[in-house]
């Protein structure tokens, strides 16, 4: 009966018993009652008292990238070589006869003080004077000297290999088909911050010639190559090495294209006719198979054999089913310098080659053990007496092949 009497008075009792409740907070407490619980809401709660306001947009979204250094200087590396992508599959000698791509840095827009010429950033500007003088290689002497310190012992030796096998350690570098590229001059010298030796394992096209490879990973990093036993190398880092001091490494972001270089195979080959051309190169995929070579196999003992059967028969067949294209073409531009010999053919997945008019054994030919130890002092990356050269003066006149070739 109250409330009815009550909504008879009042249609909406529930306002009169809130505003005396408020009413009665507001006297004790002075609460302030939020909009939602006042008698008469205000319908626009927050009203605008300028109306030429204009609410400020938020900026775009950008998310985090390395490639924004806005305010930032340019890196500077104190390396005393060129920087390239790859140092073992690529040479300072060999001249691109044109470029895939515009000169876009592969270290990102104004990261590094070095200018890209497309194939290389130089440690000095190419217009001033050369880029590879006495003055460049002093320099690196001088550098690997100070950081090697005196000759390790046979037992330190030892000990360091011992450390690096298989079954002491996971950790290890592996050197594929690119062969020893910039970014891993970094991985090299991250492993040294915790290791006085890293195991490299060699797989692919690099290990064709292995002298390059080791030549270049003592050149390029300062270290020295204490043991190798097949496709595996140990690496040491030097005594004075300071990983607080270790060289500045800018990495590079993505791989760039390779330059055009001249065709490897030719209209006609060692002076011969076009008939006499295809007939031989008919010949050649005829003829027995010398080799088969697996896939990221290792191919150290490739260059002895094609020697070998050169003094037997004039054309040598070589079988690289499932292997890619450009790598067993890499694979014939480097027999052609180490043999020597003319290439003839990449057809069917096969490399031909023959030995030429005038070809002459090589009388000092070197071939590579399976097992090295380097336990004297003076011991250098070749065991006993015979020494290498380095493999850039091998190298110096390859024209390395060019992704045109079909």
């Amino acid at each position: 009966m109250f409330f009815t009497k009550l909504s008879r008075q009042n249609p909406n009792p529930l306002a009169l018993i809130s505003t005396r409740h408020l009413s009665t907070l507001h006297d004790r407490y002075s609460f302030q009652p939020p909009p939602s619980l006042s008698p008469n809401p205000d319908p626009n709660p927050n009203p605008n008292p300028n109306p030429n306001f204009k609410k400020k947009q938020k900026p775009r979204y950008r998310p985090p990238s390395s490639l924004d250094r806005e305010g930032e200087a340019p890196i500077h590396s104190d390396l005393p070589f060129d920087l390239r992508y790859s140092y073992t599959e690529s040479s300072p000698e060999a001249r691109p006869i044109g470029l895939r791509e515009p000169k876009y840095s592969p270290f990102g827009p104004g990261r590094l003080d070095r200018p890209w010429t497309g194939v290389c950033a130089p440690v000095v500007d190419p217009k001033v004077r050369s880029v590879e003088g006495e003055e460049e290689e002093e320099e690196r002497r001088r550098r690997r000297e100070a950081v090697q310190g005196e000759p390790l012992s046979s037992a330190e030796r030892k000990i360091l290999v011992e450390k690096c096998q298989r079954g002491k350690t996971k950790k290890q570098i592996n050197l594929g088909r690119d062969g020893l590229t910039h970014n891993m001059l970094n991985d090299i010298h991250n492993h040294w911050k915790h290791e006085e030796a890293v195991r490299i394992k060699c797989q692919g096209v690099p290990t064709v010639d292995m002298r390059n490879v080791w030549t270049q990973l003592e050149d390029k990093t300062f270290g020295k190559i204490i043991y190798r036993h097949g496709s595996l190398i140990i690496l040491f880092r030097g005594r004075n090495y300071n990983p607080k001091k270790r060289p500045v490494i800018p990495l590079m972001l993505w791989k760039p294209h390779e330059p055009k270089y001249p065709k490897l195979i030719k209209t006609t080959v060692g002076g011969l006719s076009i008939e006499e051309t295809k007939e031989m190169r008919k010949r050649g995929l005829s003829v027995p198979i010398l080799t088969k070579l697996a896939r990221n196999g290792y191919y150290g003992n490739l260059v002895p054999m094609v020697r070998d059967a050169f003094l037997t028969s004039e054309l040598v067949r070589i079988d690289c089913q499932g292997l890619e294209k450009s790598d067993y073409k890499k694979i014939g531009c480097k027999l052609r310098e180490l043999v020597p010999c003319i290439l003839v053919t990449f057809d069917k997945e096969q490399i031909v080659v023959w030995k030429g008019k005038d070809y002459k054994p090589v009388q000092d030919a070197y071939f590579l053990p399976e097992r090295e130890c380097f336990d004297s002092p003076e011991g250098d990356a070749v065991s006993g007496n015979e020494h290498y050269e380095s493999s850039d003066d091998n190298n110096s006149q390859i024209e390395y092949y060019s992704g045109d070739d079909e």
